[in-house]
């Protein structure tokens, strides 16, 4: 789909939401800026909303599964953008090198959402049955296609699983974002891509002399 068809799909989705649905959700993420997930009350979600407090659970369960539907909208924008901007890239390398650079940027610029995805969420449960956890399977799922693209076309190692490969890029990512996440430090996706590409690439690239036996 291309981007302008996605942004009024996106346009016309929140439109047809309920204006409550809509206040309730923007109240949260504004909370979420000032103070941590754990701090904030339904009672200050809907006086932060201009709603009452029994409009939240017509729409959401509770606090959590309200946290789990906005985390769900952001990562499902999120696959959409990098599904569409991978569109175009030759080559496996460089799509991989767009895609971790696209990681690592939305860590810098967007810390609430950071902070939440990678330390709230995970401690509990109840995520690994969200649908914040089957978006985070989806965008998993593009890493591992692009791996395997690799491998079918000898640009990648085929002695190493690509499950694993895949781990070790996204654990990556998260470990050399996790400290500028947690204490609001600078995260920079230049010099990081950088770094992580130049590490993994010379790792599970296929050397010249194995590509050229592979076509004799």
């Amino acid at each position: 789909m291309p981007a302008a068809a996605e942004n009024t799909a996106k346009t016309l989705k929140q439109k047809s939401l309920p204006p409550g649905r809509v206040k309730i959700v923007a109240s949260l993420k504004t909370l979420l800026e000032e103070k941590d997930f754990g701090a904030i009350t339904t009672a200050e979600i809907a006086k932060n909303a201009g709603v009452t407090e029994a409009l939240i659970y017509k729409y959401f369960k509770d606090k959590r599964d309200l946290l789990h539907q906005i985390l769900s909208e952001y990562l499902e924008q999120y696959r959409a953008q990098i599904t569409h901007d991978l569109r175009g890239i030759n080559g496996v390398f460089n799509k991989l090198r767009k895609l971790i650079w696209s990681h690592i940027n939305v860590y810098a610029t967007n810390r609430v959402f950071a902070k939440v995805l990678l330390i709230e969420v995970r401690n509990y449960p109840d995520y690994y049955k969200s649908e914040t956890y089957e978006r985070v399977k989806e965008y998993s799922d593009i890493v591992l296609k692009l791996i395997e693209e690799g491998v079918q076309n000898k640009d990648i190692r085929d002695d190493i699983s690509p499950k694993l490969m895949r781990y070790g890029i996204l654990g990556s990512i998260e470990q050399v974002c996790l400290t500028g996440i947690t204490f609001g430090r600078k995260i920079d996706p230049d010099d990081l891509t950088e770094q992580l590409c130049e590490f993994f690439f010379n790792g599970i690239m296929n050397p010249p002399s194995k590509i050229a036996d592979s076509e004799l």
